[in-house]
């Protein structure tokens, strides 16, 4: 067992590699009653094509990761839902575009809760008939997110951003891509990416450490698992340029919703420079359209804009896009609000004032959030799988410079490389 302290969040992890390759690493929180524990791979929505050692590569549907997700809760004996419930813990799962994790939180039963989690997750159990069930299912759910308009406007920048990468396709796929999916495909993509060496598992707050790997040594130790290969995976080359500069669909909504994004050129970085380079642009927006920004007050009292306008900045190894947006009354007047008050900016710089206290918010943000044992487990698997450390984050705040922020904006906002995604009333 490896400690790993970091004294200037004052927390200490503890982290295993067993035998079969899984990672586990317990964070204590003494004095929390809750624990929050999450069972990770590394597999997401845009993991469509990959295969393992020297083996030819796969092509398999869109959406699969999606399914594998919805079918792992499944069980011959039933729904496991309630036997998470029946041990008072609140259990769920989710897809990103590289992951998919599965978690519990409670404040009772946590061995029981720890078992059942890794239990069933490491017990597939696919039939030709609980397949052909669930399509149904799933298409209804595509057909759920097709008539919500935060969704559209979202993956529509996404979808308007790029050409061939695939984290431009709908997470749970669409109706004609889950129709082939088949019981067989789920094993394999299950085989390949749910093997323990690919896995990471979590587990923070009221939890004594030594006694976390003991249950999970056990557990493990009972099991067998075949060695796996190296996973490859495979993307098809993808243009510099933005697909579509503005996309345009019509739902039945109260106020136009409407969304920018700068797709970054620079893709393929790793490890720190990655981290580095997320942390300044998150450092830069914030100064930039942050709700205590110039720019946001200005688009607020002239009620362009609401609460629910906000920004973000997604980043991969390979994809890197910010995202502005929210609902508005009249999109064009703030898509020209905003280019013109970047293109100033461009010119003079973001002011010294204007990023102490953008800084200063992140750094208060973040160490709120380790008060969070759900915000942490969420936040600590995303980064790892990124060869990144959470922990790590603060330093990167307090290293950024006005110089670095200014820089990222001048690299970042390229109006060749900018997207328009809007949702508004039919005929408006």
């Amino acid at each position: 067992m490896q400690t790993l302290n970091y004294p200037n969040v004052q927390e200490t992890l503890y982290r295993e590699i067993l035998e079969n390759g899984l990672e586990v690493i317990v964070l204590p929180k003494e004095g929390f009653n809750k624990t929050y524990a999450t069972f990770s791979t590394k597999y997401g929505s845009v993991d469509n094509k990959f295969s393992v050692g020297d083996g030819a590569p796969v092509q398999v549907p869109d959406g699969i990761a999606h399914f594998l997700e919805h079918k792992m809760f499944e069980e011959p004996t039933g729904d496991i839902f309630a036997v998470f419930a029946s041990q008072g813990a609140s259990a769920n799962a989710f897809t990103s575009f590289d992951r998919t994790v599965y978690l519990f939180s409670a404040t009772e039963k946590i061995n029981e809760n720890l078992e059942t989690l890794i239990n069933f997750v490491q017990n597939p159990y696919f039939t030709d008939a609980n397949v052909e069930k669930e399509k149904g299912i799933i298409e209804q759910e595509i057909n759920m997110y097709r008539d919500n308009a935060d969704w559209r406007v979202y993956f529509g920048l996404i979808d308007a951003l790029y050409h061939e990468h695939p984290v431009h396709i709908d997470i749970a796929g669409t109706a004609e891509s889950i129709g082939k999916i088949t019981k067989e495909t789920l094993y394999q993509c299950y085989e390949t990416f749910y093997h323990p060496s690919n896995m990471l598992l979590f587990v923070v707050g009221g939890v004594k450490a030594e006694e976390v790997f003991e249950l999970v040594r056990a557990n493990q130790a009972a099991k067998k698992f075949k060695p796996q290969g190296e996973i490859n995976r495979f993307f098809e080359k993808e243009p510099e340029s933005v697909k579509i500069a503005r996309k345009v669909s019509e739902l039945p909504v109260s106020l136009p919703k409407c969304m920018l994004g700068f797709k970054e050129k620079r893709a393929g970085l790793t490890g720190e420079a990655l981290l580095r380079h997320e942390v300044t642009t998150k450092l830069m927006l914030e100064a930039l359209i942050g709700p205590s920004s110039k720019l946001y007050q200005q688009l607020y009292e002239q009620n362009l804009i609401s609460d629910s306008f906000g920004h973000e900045f997604n980043s991969s190894p390979g994809y890197a896009f910010s995202v502005i947006g929210g609902d508005t009354p009249d999109p064009d007047e703030l898509i020209g609000q905003i280019r013109t008050a970047v293109e100033q900016l461009l010119k003079t710089g973001i002011e010294s004032a204007a990023f102490e206290r953008a800084k200063r918010k992140k750094i208060g943000g973040y160490l709120r959030m380790l008060n969070s044992p759900e915000a942490i487990a969420g936040e600590f698997t995303k980064y790892r799988f990124r060869d990144n450390d959470m922990f790590d984050v603060l330093e990167y705040y307090e290293r950024c410079t006005l110089e670095d922020v200014n820089q990222r904006l001048r690299e970042h906002f390229d109006f060749e490389q900018l997207a328009v995604s809007i949702v508004k009333q039919p005929g408006a």
